[in-house]
């Protein structure tokens, strides 16, 4: 057995897989902010109970947390020092010379300020070149001197980021030593471990943001750790990367940045599963959950990630799953501009108060309280019958906030709240799909997450999508997703050389030593023989550009100039694929040599359902829902579990679940396949 745990702003998620029996078990509590391990451990003990089983026949638990996320959006990391070498310390503060891309329309717009203020940024005299070779040797009085000044300043953490440290780190590793010795209870995050690659701005930001993070991570995973521990007894937790593969508590601890994202990461993975489960090699993955719409793109079956990304606005350079998110969830507070027109989000409710009808304290109207208004939602059946849902505080709010200042029927601001809602949705994926160069036709929209149903199949018809997956266990699919994924380990060397310069020897032994990096970090995990993968890549890019593509890379005992052209080859197709143009006579520039080391975790068996062609087993009433441009309509209630595999259903309709509802819109069709995922086809006239 194997449990994964997606904590959320609203809602805490479980799955537990039962492997031998090839069972499946699911819970969902409300998320507890401020102590997260007692939802964390509300949730275990539920679903243990659920599996009847002991904490003792669980292999591990996968653990993906907003830890990371939430104290970079609010600000609230540790109080972080940076000493870099003499003359950089304002490189996080002049960055790419660049503000955000919104700032070609928005004058106001800004870089947000560095996570390490001015004063905290100290300089040491030192100096590598850019072959690595040491220039000016460390002055280890101004290091001592500059640890001294941080620790009287009371930071908790400090970044370590010297010039060309990824070709030569002695330097970084030297300054740490020195910190052990004066200053031996603040974490330390050197570049040359954290962000090993050229770009000085992009490899401090990255670090630093480590070090914020690093001992707020380390003081949740240590508790929760030793909660499960004096609880359960040992538990072995893994920890849900950004780049959509799990790492040890410890190595996640060291890592922190790498956890940001990580809940968002296993929606992502769970959605490529579904795509090969159902032979869909293009999804777009919507994860709708009470504060964020986070959105995936898998192409040819797989997640996109990239090394170049940001977080609220600070670059990072580690892998990660490139996803986008907006703030459009079931709690997302809807409000009248200046002008009186409804904006929704990206404000939200969260687990507390949460949207009014959760009678915890809630006034404002959210997307969950006009769902609830406009009959999408079952007040007596939320979470199953768990949690009753007031229809009047629902009304009250929206009444209050929106009807009667606009002068309308709560039903029509409901409506509106839900349109616009919607139109935020679909521009965000359009963002992720369309403005880099994919059509959406071409894509089945994935919708999981407690609200993506809701929404999916009107989203899909303003996309021009004709396909929509809701896949079994949609409203805790990404805790699904965490234990789908595999432990990952993520290597690179800076070449940045002409491709007529490399010296294939050179990089057959470069790709070699991180492979052995891979493997005994793999080895220490227990992953032996088979259940290693080392997936090998490389990053290319046009004489003089600014940016690179990643191209995967057989791997090679000895690699060859024929190995090497063949790759630029593939550079050329996915430029021109990506940009719809390439020049194959350009030169090309090899910048970094990538591994990842996988431990494949044995993979999960669903069991196909049985059944008849009829749903009529699972209708369980009528009831008055709103659609947009037909008004209330007489509605079939459906019960997903009763439902067999092959039933077809018309819009329109509504299929119920515990911890999700799909809303069928008119003039569309569903089919139960036989893995229990609800395959919809969009379109007039069906």
């Amino acid at each position: 057995m194997r449990i994964g745990i997606d904590v959320g702003g609203t809602f805490t998620d479980l799955v537990l897989v039962d492997d031998a029996k090839g069972e499946t078990f699911y819970a969902k509590v409300s998320t507890t902010p401020g102590a997260l391990w007692e939802g964390v451990l509300e949730g275990l003990d539920k679903v243990l109970g659920l599996a009847s089983a002991g904490m003792d026949q669980v292999d591990y638990v996968v653990h993906g947390t907003t830890i990371g996320t939430n104290a970079i959006i609010e600000r609230k990391g540790a109080k972080t020092g940076l000493i870099t070498t003499k003359g950089f310390a304002d490189v996080l503060e002049i960055g790419r010379i660049q503000r955000p891309g919104t700032g070609l329309y928005d004058f106001w717009v800004d870089n947000p300020l560095p996570l390490v203020p001015r004063y905290l940024r100290l300089e040491v005299s030192e100096r590598v070149d850019a072959q690595g070779e040491i220039v000016t040797p460390l002055n280890e009085t101004e290091a001592e001197n500059a640890i001294l000044a941080l620790k009287r300043e009371g930071v908790e953490a400090i970044a370590v980021s010297t010039l060309f440290s990824f070709l030569n780190p002695v330097h970084e590793q030297r300054i740490s030593g020195i910190c052990r010795e004066l200053f031996p209870e603040a974490y330390i995050s050197l570049s040359s471990e954290i962000a090993p690659e050229f770009r000085e701005y992009e490899r401090t930001s990255t670090t630093v943001m480590n070090a914020y993070l690093q001992p707020i991570m380390n003081r949740y995973i240590a508790i929760l750790q030793d909660k499960l521990n004096a609880k359960y007894g040992e538990v072995d937790l893994r920890i849900m990367q950004a780049s959509g593969g799990t790492v040890t508590a410890e190595t996640a601890e060291r890592l922190a940045i790498a956890t940001v994202n990580s809940g968002p990461a296993g929606g992502a993975i769970a959605g490529a599963f579904i795509g090969k489960l159902t032979q869909t090699s293009k999804t777009i993955n919507v994860d709708m959950g009470g504060t964020s719409f986070d959105i995936s793109l898998i192409d040819d079956g797989t997640p996109k990630i990239t090394s170049d990304a940001k977080f609220e606005g600070y670059p990072v350079k580690i892998p990660i799953i490139a996803i986008d998110a907006i703030g459009a969830g079931g709690g997302s507070i809807a409000w009248l501009d200046r002008g009186g027109v409804i904006n929704v989000g990206p404000q939200s409710a969260g687990a507390n108060p949460g949207p009014a009808c959760y009678s915890r304290g809630g006034v404002e109207p959210t997307v969950t309280d006009a769902n609830l208004v406009l009959g999408r939602l079952n007040p007596d059946y939320f979470l199953g019958g768990e949690m009753k849902l007031d229809v009047g505080k629902a009304q009250q709010a929206l009444e209050e906030h929106l009807a009667t200042p606009l002068g309308i029927s709560v039903e029509q601001a409901a409506a509106g709240l839900i349109k616009i809602v919607n139109a935020n949705m679909a521009k965000g994926i359009g963002v992720n799909s369309v403005e880099k160069g994919y059509d959406v036709r071409e894509f089945a929209l994935v919708a999981f997450g407690g609200a993506g149903a809701l929404h999916v199949v009107e989203l899909a018809q303003d996309l021009g999508i004709r396909k929509v997956i809701i896949p079994a266990l949609a409203g805790n699919f990404s805790a699904f997703g965490l234990l789908v994924a595999d432990a990952r380990h993520d290597y690179v060397r800076t070449v940045a050389k002409e491709i007529s310069e490399v010296d294939c020897s050179m990089l057959s032994a470069l790709y070699s030593d991180m492979e052995s990096m891979g493997r005994a970090q793999l080895s220490d995990e227990g992953f032996k023989g088979d259940d290693q993968e080392l997936q090998w890549s490389m990053d290319l890019r046009y004489q003089g550009q600014s940016y690179e593509l990643n191209v995967p890379f057989a791997r090679r005992e000895n690699i060859t100039v024929l190995d090497l052209q063949n790759a630029v080859k593939s550079f050329h197709q996915l430029h021109e694929r990506l940009y719809a143009f390439s020049e194959p006579a350009e030169k090309v520039q090899l910048v970094n040599l990538r591994v990842a080391a996988l431990g494949k975790t044995p993979p999960v068996q669903l069991t196909p359902a049985s059944g008849f062609s009829t749903p009529d087993s699972g209708l369980k009433g009528e009831r008055q829902v709103y659609f947009n441009g037909h008004g209330f309509i007489t509605t079939k209630i459906f019960e997903r579990g009763r439902l067999p595999q092959g039933s077809t259903i018309a819009g329109p309709a509504v299929i119920e679940e515990k911890i999700a509802s799909t809303v069928l819109a008119p003039c569309n069709r569903l089919e139960v396949d036989r893995y229990q995922n609800l395959v919809i086809t969009v379109g007039e006239g069906l």
